[in-house]
Parts: structure tokens; C-alpha cells; sequence
């Protein structure tokens, strides 16, 4: 394939679809998933290979003082959707908020990337103003977003399934939506609910992992993912995001194997490697390593980042894990968690680094200006491909 500057969308883009046997493994791991059917995707609003430029999305100076500083910030969580108790959600944002009044541009996050589960319980587009567009109403930077399964799950199936979801981050043109309200805020305009985002020091390959537990991804998409994975720049990081998460220790939904399986299957296929995994989903924080090849890959889970209800970790023997916790039997350590707070990671990426915090912030209950605590850091070495 030949491969141009990142940003151009005259990219030559072929698709290798799976082999047969690959797309019968695949069906049948599907059609075992016991519960809700997985939902059918909307046509793409865009061209593909389905990507997004940062430049596009930030003012040029912006843009300068980041490639000048040598370095990329931004926020990233999931399972933002404050139904139901919209305080947890609230407070998040408000300290992400604060995130963004510093005063060093090159510190100030240049965006939030939303691991799905955008909008509860359905993803309707009635609570799209009181769930996204009223809680971010004084975050001023832009806020990106891959679906999760409440995003495209429908309650009344006369709607499609992630119409209000296409209408508010897939739009042709940036505009004020009717959901929006008095936000100022325009919908997006990612060209499909699965893209890849382009910036100057990381790339982001973004799944839609659909409805069922534990995933599901059709031939296409699958074909897309080892396309994108092939193609990325060798010299910048790469994370893959999706809402589904590869493993988790939790009491509620725990990993799945078969994103597992899949995302395994591309990286055989291509031989590229994603520097981190990103997944929502499970109502926590989580930070997994993987070693694969001699390579430390950090899988995170950041699932706190609203929704009131938040899911408990595992307790061996009824006690508490302490980490770092091998999990032989899964091929990870379990290196830290949080699971009675919520909260939200500061990414940092130069091209020698990827660094990762997780803040916690106050209970409802608790003063709300109280400051962000970090629970958890991490650094890996972009060139050694090893956590220091």
C-alpha cells in the first residue's frame, strides 16, 4: 500500500478482506453471544479510510506551539452519561474543565476522546442536551467519541441504531444540532462511527464494538482495522480504542475474548503492534500490561467517567487485590485500579513517550472543588517499547 502524509484524504485505501476460514471463526464466535443482537451500522457520512485530521479541528497556532513543544495532550474516559444522577458526571467534567485554564498552552489538553456510551440508556437523541451538550457546556476544546453499546442499542426500533449518535459527532458540516440547546457546542464531523484520528505525534484507530456483551465486529470493519493497522505511521504512537474491553477483573462484565481474538488476529496479519488499548465499558479504571514480542503494552480500562453507578473489582477469597496482580491465566498483570470513585486519564505522547494519569475525583457527597487525586501513573518508552 502506498502511504502519504497523515491528513490526506487522497489516501489510497484497499481492502483485504478476512479469508473464509477467518470470517467462519468469526461468525461463529458471534452467534454464540447470548444476548442483545448485534445492530446494524449506519451508511458512513464520509469517505474512506474514514479519517480525521487534528489540524482540521484546531486553530494553526494551536497546532504550531504543539508540534514546537514536542508534545500531544489530551483527556480521554467513557461511560459519560449521567442518567439517572447526573452529579458523578458533572464533577468530571468540571475538573476537566480545569484541565483546560492552564495557563502553558503546551500542557493545556487539546482534546477529550470519549470511549463510548455517550448517552443512556438508548442513545436518544431527548437526552443528548442533558446528558453531553449541558455537562461539557465549558469544555472548550473538542470532544471526539467512539459509540458504545448503550449509543447503539434502540429501545424503539423505528429509529435507527446510533442515528442521534451520527447526527451529533458524524454531521457533513459542523453545525448547531437540535439537541444541542444553548451550548455553542457544533456537532462533529468524523466521517463514520468507526475512523481513525490523525495528529502530529499519535494516531488512534477507533472501533465500534456494537451491542452484545463482549463485542462484535463485522467483516468490514475487521478488514478496516488490519487496513489501518498496516498503514499507520511507523513513527508515531499508536493506541487502539474501543468500548468493549479486552480484560477486566471486574464482578460485573469482566474482558472479552473475542475482541481478544480479533484485535489478536489483525496484529498477526500485519505485523503491527498498537503501543496501548483503550477500552469503556466496565465502570472503573483499570490498567493492564501485556507483554507481547518483548513489548510492554498497557491496556486500560476508563469506564468512570459519569454514569452513577460504578462496578466493583474482584475479591479472591473475599479479599481485596493488591497490586500488581499477575493474572497468568489471561497473560496480563493487573498494575492498578480504582473502582469507588470516579475519574478520567491526562494523556501526554511525544515522539519518546506515552504517558498515562488517572485522576479520581470527589464524591457527590464531598466538597466538589476538592482537587483531582491521581491514583495512578505510567510512562512507556516509544522506542524501547517498555514501561519505565
Amino acid at each position: 500500500m502506498n502511504q502519504q502524509p497523515p491528513g490526506n484524504s487522497s489516501r489510497r485505501f484497499s481492502i483485504v478482506r478476512p479469508s473464509p476460514a477467518e470470517e467462519l471463526v468469526i461468525r461463529r464466535t458471534q452467534e454464540s453471544l447470548s444476548n442483545q443482537p448485534p445492530r446494524p451500522l449506519p451508511t458512513p457520512t464520509g469517505k474512506p479510510p474514514y479519517h480525521v485530521s487534528l489540524d482540521d479541528m484546531l486553530t494553526p497556532a494551536q497546532m504550531q506551539a504543539m508540534r514546537t513543544s514536542g508534545q500531544l495532550v489530551f483527556h480521554t474516559a467513557g461511560d459519560t452519561g449521567g442518567v439517572k444522577a447526573p452529579q458523578a458526571q458533572e464533577i468530571v467534567m468540571m475538573h476537566m474543565d480545569t484541565d483546560l485554564t492552564v495557563t502553558d498552552a503546551t500542557t493545556r489538553p487539546a482534546f477529550f476522546y470519549q470511549l463510548g456510551d455517550v448517552v443512556y440508556y438508548y442513545g436518544e437523541a431527548s437526552n443528548y442536551y442533558s446528558q453531553f451538550y449541558e455537562p461539557n457546556m465549558h469544555y472548550t476544546a473538542p470532544i471526539l467519541a467512539i459509540p458504545g453499546n448503550h449509543d447503539g442499542d434502540v429501545l424503539d426500533t423505528s429509529v435507527p441504531s446510533l442515528a442521534a449518535f451520527v447526527e451529533n459527532f458524524c454531521a457533513t458540516e459542523p453545525h448547531l444540532t437540535a439537541e444541542s440547546g444553548d451550548s455553542g457546542r457544533d456537532a462533529m464531523t468524523q466521517p463514520n462511527v468507526y475512523w481513525t484520528l490523525d495528529t502530529p505525534f499519535i494516531t488512534f484507530i477507533g472501533l465500534y464494538t456494537n451491542v452484545p456483551e463482549g463485542g462484535w465486529v463485522d467483516a468490514d470493519q475487521t478488514a478496516w482495522l488490519a487496513s489501518e493497522l498496516t498503514s499507520a505511521p511507523q513513527d508515531k504512537a499508536l493506541i487502539v480504542a474501543m468500548h468493549h474491553p479486552i480484560y477486566s477483573a471486574d464482578t460485573f462484565h469482566s474482558g472479552s475474548a473475542y475482541m481478544g481474538q480479533l484485535l489478536d488476529q489483525a496484529i498477526q496479519k500485519t505485523n503491527r503492534i498498537p503501543d496501548a488499548v483503550f477500552a469503556g465499558h466496565v465502570h472503573n479504571y483499570q490498567r493492564f500490561t501485556r507483554v507481547l514480542n518483548g513489548r510492554d503494552i498497557p491496556y486500560i480500562v476508563a469506564g468512570a467517567g459519569g454514569y452513577w453507578h460504578l462496578h466493583s473489582m474482584q475479591k479472591p477469597q473475599g479479599v481485596p487485590i493488591q497490586t500488581p496482580y499477575p493474572m497468568p491465566d489471561m497473560g496480563v498483570t493487573l498494575e492498578s485500579y480504582c473502582d469507588n470513585r470516579h475519574g478520567y486519564m491526562r494523556m501526554e505522547v511525544t515522539a519518546q513517550t506515552l504517558k498515562g494519569e488517572y485522576f479520581s475525583v470527589p464524591r457527590p457527597q464531598e466538597s466538589w472543588s476538592d482537587p483531582a487525586q491521581l491514583v495512578d501513573s505510567f510512562t512507556l518508552d516509544l522506542k524501547q517499547h517498555r514501561l519505565v
